[in-house]
């Protein structure tokens, strides 16, 4: 019923398409005759002639469009009941393929899986065999766990390598013997020395497996699983930028390279505050202005709850759209930074990230048994270099008395 519905559909428009036709042919001769005869045509005649042009296009689009619709309910009709081999042995490359003589070769048939397979796929622990990721409707998304705010990063100087490791020349030793000297007199002379340091490229990846089918059939999965492993590497690289110990394929964060804070001298009743300021003057004696300071969440927030005598916030500010600051600096928090300890220093001027390749997302079904076992192995990585030119550029220690004296 709904393939004569459908041929009587096109027949109408067929007709009415041999009718349009016969219009336009009729109103190009008139404007062509009489563009022929006064070198002009009239405005009346050129809107026809549009009218008629447009309604011939909508017609032939309209006929085009239920042709297609009627081949696919063909096609559908057709492979009603049809196995792999049907499609196969009906395929065009089957039927193109010379059979004679001994025919050796491989042919690729794409089907839809619904045709071959409507059997459920389990992932992962704590889901039960028959239940589906890919159901007929399902509210949109998945339900994330909380990311942590990675922003190490941004504090430090960004760069480039196409290298395997980065060389850098640092002065280490500087004798000034300059000094006022007398007119003709032999100008002191002053030394300057330098040394080569390199800093490896490393390289942060890891895997991970999922079936054909699901990656496939739900691509927000497949969209959702990059997104985590992206996520999954930069956490490990933020550990990487503060605590890396330089070992093995580690590496070599800030922390262990900067200087054990040393105050020039001791605040009376000395806070947290107060020790981070004295850090800071620790940055400036050594020449170098700091651009930031780290602290764990939980050492910052006991900083911001730190009340006068009368009650009154000393720094937090509950209404203050401004990021935390202290003495002028941003503060940025990351539970990459133990609690109790603090960090600071020339960021923007001490220490260089080298990024040797960006984050990169590749997925392959030829590792190990993939093929066999219809697997895909997805492998996010990224290799970057950190170079801490100046240690003295940067200074940790407790964040208070309280936890030395612990």
């Amino acid at each position: 019923m709904a393939d004569n519905a459908l041929a009587d559909k096109i027949g109408e428009l067929g007709t009415s398409l041999a009718s349009i036709k016969e219009q336009v042919g009729n109103l190009g001769a008139d404007f062509t005759a009489k563009l022929a005869a006064t070198g002009e045509t009239s405005a009346e005649l050129k809107t026809k002639v549009d009218k008629a042009l447009t309604e011939l296009g909508e017609a032939t689009t309209r006929v085009s469009e239920l042709e297609k619709r009627a081949a696919r309910e063909r096609d559908v009709v057709e492979s009603e009941g049809m196995d792999l081999g049907d499609h196969l042995v009906a395929s065009e490359s089957f039927k193109s393929t010379d059979k004679s003589g001994g025919w050796r070769g491989a042919i690729r048939v794409g089907v839809d899986r619904a045709d071959i397979t409507s059997g459920n796929t389990t992932v992962g622990a704590g889901r039960s065999a028959g239940t589906s990721l890919v159901p007929g409707a399902r509210v949109p998304g998945i339900v994330t766990p909380p990311n942590r705010q990675l922003t190490i990063r941004d504090l430090i100087a960004p760069g480039q390598t196409a290298s395997s490791s980065v060389e850098y020349v640092k002065e280490t030793g500087f004798t000034n013997n300059a000094r006022p000297v007398t007119e003709g007199a032999t100008k002191p002379k002053s030394d300057l020395t330098f040394n080569l340091f390199t800093t490896p490229v490393r390289t942060i990846a890891h895997i991970f497996k999922a079936s054909r089918q699901i990656m496939d059939d739900a691509p927000a999965l497949a969209s959702y699983i990059n997104a985590r492993g992206t996520y999954g590497l930069k956490y490990v690289e933020e550990t990487q930028l503060l605590n890396g110990n330089g070992t093995g394929q580690n590496l070599n964060g800030i922390l262990p390279q900067a200087t054990a804070f040393a105050p020039a001298f001791n605040a009376t009743g000395e806070t947290a505050i107060d020790r981070v300021r004295l850090a800071l003057l620790q940055v400036i004696l050594a020449e170098y202005p700091a651009s930031g300071i780290v602290l764990n969440p939980i050492d910052w927030a006991r900083i911001e709850l730190t009340k006068d005598s009368e009650g009154r916030y000393i720094v937090g500010n509950a209404q203050s759209p401004i990021g935390p600051t202290l003495w002028g600096l941003p503060v940025v928090q990351t539970q990459a930074m133990a609690a109790g300890e603090f960090l600071t220093g020339a960021f923007n001027l001490g220490a260089q990230i080298f990024d040797r390749m960006g984050v990169e997302v590749l997925l392959s079904t030829e590792n190990s048994d993939d093929f066999e076992k219809n697997m895909m192995t997805l492998r996010i990585e990224e290799r970057l270099a950190l170079a801490v030119y100046r240690p003295e550029a940067f200074v940790t220690g407790d964040i208070d008395t309280i936890t030395t004296a612990a």
